[in-house]
């Protein structure tokens, strides 16, 4: 293991989100303050020599951390890990939870990645995915990190919407890439069970599966020509702008992570943290289920990068790489992979039945 990745799972919301299945829990001073004396243990608990080159607050909304709160974390973090100099450390924020002052703080603190979840650049929108946020205030908060020192920001996008256009999309881009961000995730609306919008029934309001492909295809050539590139199904940068710690996830490098319902791959394991604030709190390490005691596969791997723009190269095949070179002819012809002879990647009309070719190429 060359390097490590660390993932802080902060479980807090103000008011759930009625698409999300995220584990999260109210907001309380005590239970945060219970919370991050359970994170400092567990830092401790962990504690290795392996230099730790990404670090990620994902949620939930870790931005309901002060910066008082957050400073304290990652002074206790360093304490325990070997943080590399050049470490990129993001945290997730909700527009209408920062301002400047706090956004200054997470700055000084160390943060030097900021990814905020804007969703929409129109109210309407909004509206309907619950988010308390105007698009003036996303423009506010994108705009205070700037000032705050914030040069790494992304922005996250939703499409496939009920009734929403592709205009309604390249107006988002637009007002979002004149503010000179440096990366988009675009994830397409899901209804998953147990959400406010599946017991409403917004899963039959949304469009049909043809409709949102036209509208990620046009979405991607958007992107493109504001000069972010794709390089994973979901996510497009500028130059040097790409997440390093999800590229950790994609390229099956290892990361740790810590807090209730936090995900590892570490020490040759998967494992899954209780979702429960409160035995995070009252234990003295977190409890962990094994998920897979053997990751990593050839499958896995190859699945995993054929999410990347990237793609698979077919030294990483071995043995199979013949049988997965006989079943390209048809996908190039219909315009879902790309192969140079020595990778095999896909395209951008690929990525929306990634699934369906991801298996065929590899089972």
């Amino acid at each position: 293991m060359s390097n490590l990745g660390i993932y802080i799972h902060v479980p807090f919301c103000a008011k759930k989100c009625p698409y999300c299945d995220f584990y999260s829990t109210s907001y309380t001073s005590a239970n945060m303050k219970g919370y991050i004396q359970a994170l400092i243990r567990n830092f401790k608990a962990y504690t290795t020599d392996i230099p730790v080159d990404t670090v990620y607050f994902g949620g939930g909304t870790p931005s309901l951390i002060s910066g008082q709160q957050l400073g304290l974390i990652i002074e206790e973090l360093k304490n325990s890990f070997h943080i590399n100099e050049d470490a990129e450390i993001t945290i997730e924020a909700n527009p209408s939870t920062i301002d400047f002052d706090k956004l200054f703080k997470y700055r000084k603190a160390g943060i030097n990645r900021l990814s905020l979840g804007v969703q929409s650049m129109n109210k309407t929108e909004l509206d309907f995915l619950g988010r308390h946020h105007t698009p003036e205030r996303a423009e506010k908060a994108v705009k205070d990190a700037h000032s705050a020192g914030f040069e790494n920001i992304s922005c996250d996008l939703m499409i496939g919407l009920p009734n929403q256009t592709i205009s309604d999309i390249s107006h988002s881009i637009e007002r979002l890439a004149d503010l000179n961000i440096t990366h988009i995730s675009s994830y397409i609306l899901k209804v998953e069970e147990g959400t406010r919008f599946h017991i409403d029934g917004i899963i039959e309001k949304l469009p049909d599966d043809d409709y949102i492909s036209g509208l990620y295809l046009e979405m991607c050539d958007i992107l493109s020509s504001y000069e972010y590139k794709q390089y994973e199904i979901s996510n497009f940068a500028k130059n040097n702008f790409q997440s390093r710690h999800n590229n950790r996830y994609w390229k099956c490098e290892d990361y740790l992570g810590i807090g209730p319902a936090a995900h590892s791959c570490y020490n040759g394991i998967r494992f899954a943290v209780k979702p429960e604030l409160d035995d995070f709190i009252a234990s003295p390490k977190q409890n962990i289920e094994i998920t897979d005691s053997n990751p990593y596969t050839f499958e896995e791997m190859a699945m995993l990068k054929l999410r990347l723009s990237e793609g698979l190269a077919l030294s990483e095949c071995g043995d199979k790489a013949d049988n997965i070179i006989k079943k390209t002819d048809m996908l190039i012809k219909n315009g879902y992979i790309t192969f140079d002879g020595k990778k095999i990647a896909l395209t951008s009309k690929g990525f929306m039945v990634s699934n369906s070719i991801i298996e065929y190429l590899i089972f």
